[in-house]
C-alpha cells in the first residue's frame, strides 16, 4: 500500500517495519495461538485469524500491545508520554484511533507530537489530548525468547 494512503493502524505497521519489526506477522502469530484473547468474536464475527486484516484493527493492536508489550497508565500529563510509545483514542461513537508519540515537540504546547492518519494521509500533529485516551503502550518488538 502506498505510504500516503491507509488508515491509522497502517502508520503503526509502517513505523515498526522501518524499525525491523514485522508487526503484521507478530499480531497474526499471537492471534493464531491466543484467538479468544482478542475482541474479534463480538466486533467482527471472525471465526479465525486473518493475516490480511487483523493488524489493521485498533482493538486488536490494543490487545496485542497489552499482551506482548507494556500497558502504561493513562494520564492527562504530557510528560507521561514519551517518543516511541503508542496511544489509542475513542474519536466518539466507539470509533478507535491509534498514533505514535514522536521525538518532535509542538512549538505551541511543548508536547511531543503524534504521527497518525485520520483519513487525510499521515500527519504529525499536536493531538495527544484532542480525544478520549483509551490506551497507552510501549512495545519494542518480539523478545529474543519468542523468536
Amino acid at each position: 500500500m502506498p505510504a500516503d494512503t491507509g488508515v491509522c493502524s497502517d502508520e503503526v505497521i509502517r513505523a515498526y517495519r522501518s524499525a525491523g519489526v514485522d508487526l503484521q506477522k507478530e499480531v497474526h502469530e499471537d492471534m493464531k495461538h491466543n484467538f479468544l484473547a482478542y475482541p474479534h468474536p463480538l466486533k467482527w464475527l471472525a471465526l479465525r485469524p486473518d493475516a490480511n486484516i487483523d493488524h489493521r484493527r485498533v482493538p486488536n493492536l490494543m490487545t496485542f500491545f497489552s499482551r506482548e508489550g507494556e500497558s502504561l497508565p493513562l494520564s492527562h500529563r504530557p510528560e507521561d508520554y514519551a517518543p516511541g510509545e503508542l496511544v489509542t483514542w475513542d474519536l466518539g461513537g466507539d470509533v478507535p484511533h491509534i498514533g505514535i508519540v514522536v521525538d518532535q515537540r509542538s512549538l505551541f504546547s511543548g508536547r511531543y507530537m503524534i504521527v497518525h492518519n485520520i483519513g487525510q494521509g499521515p500527519k504529525m500533529e499536536d493531538v495527544l489530548f484532542d480525544w478520549k485516551i483509551t490506551g497507552h503502550y510501549r512495545y519494542f518488538g518480539p523478545s529474543p525468547a519468542s523468536r
